[in-house]
Formats: structure tokens, sequence, C-alpha cells
């Protein structure tokens, strides 16, 4: 998936006004999801995406623990949209993340969410990208 694809689907799909604020949710999505996965995970989805958007997950070497609240958080924080709300940015992630499962190999999200406790909430990131998944 080319980067205007990515940035595209992800102003699509989270109703946003812009580009820039497309790319504003998905750099801190994925620096965020880049600091909570094993950095070996991020090079493999980093090596799948546009150099614009590799470089989000290329940027962190150690791996921290966190919960999703905090995971949220975070990406609350470097949004560049200036809503400071946790449920709107727990909705970006969610289409962030929906959007790079389109954008990876098939099983490389797996191999992301494996990496992510199921009891701290993080099934919620996948929550879109499961539902279009389900049988209708």
């Amino acid at each position: 998936m080319q980067y205007e694809e990515f940035t595209g689907e992800v102003q699509h799909r989270a109703q946003l006004d812009s580009r820039e604020a497309a790319l504003s949710i998905s750099r801190a999505t994925l620096t965020t999801l880049s600091e909570r996965i094993q950095p070996g995970e991020a090079s493999n989805l980093a090596a799948q995406l546009p150099d614009e958007l590799a470089r989000f997950l290329e940027r962190v070497d150690d791996v921290e623990r966190f919960g999703f609240d905090e995971f949220v958080d975070r990406v609350d924080d470097r949004d560049e949209l200036g809503e400071d709300d946790p449920s709107e940015a727990a909705f970006h992630a969610q289409v962030v993340v929906d959007v790079l499962a389109e954008a990876v190999e098939e099983g490389a999200l797996e191999d992301v969410r494996a990496q992510l406790p199921a009891d701290d909430g993080y099934d919620a990131l996948f929550e879109i990208a499961e539902s279009e998944k389900s049988p209708a």
C-alpha cells in the first residue's frame, strides 16, 4: 500500500478533514505501537510500509510495558489534532490499525497482537479489523 492510499484510507475511515490529520494520527499510533512491541516486530511492519510511515516504527529500541489506557493516552498526547479526548484517540488508533492490517502481509498483525496482553484491553485496538473479517 502506497503512502497516499494509506493516509487517504485513514482520513476517510476516521472522517478527518485533511491528510495532515490522518498523518498525525498515523504517526501517533505507529510511534506508540513501536514503544510497546519488540523492535524486530516493529522493523518487520516497517519493512512493509512506505518510508514516510515506516520511520515512525523504527525510532524505538526498547520495549516498554504499559496497558491499553496508557497506549491511548500516548496516542492522544502525540496527535496534533488537539482534541484531548481519549475515546476519540482510541477510535483513531483503531482506524490506523485497521488500515495497517490491510497494508501488511497476512499474519503480521497477529504477530503484533500476540505481544500485547489481551487481558489489558488491547483487544479493543483490533476491533475494527476483526469486525470486517467476521462473516455477515
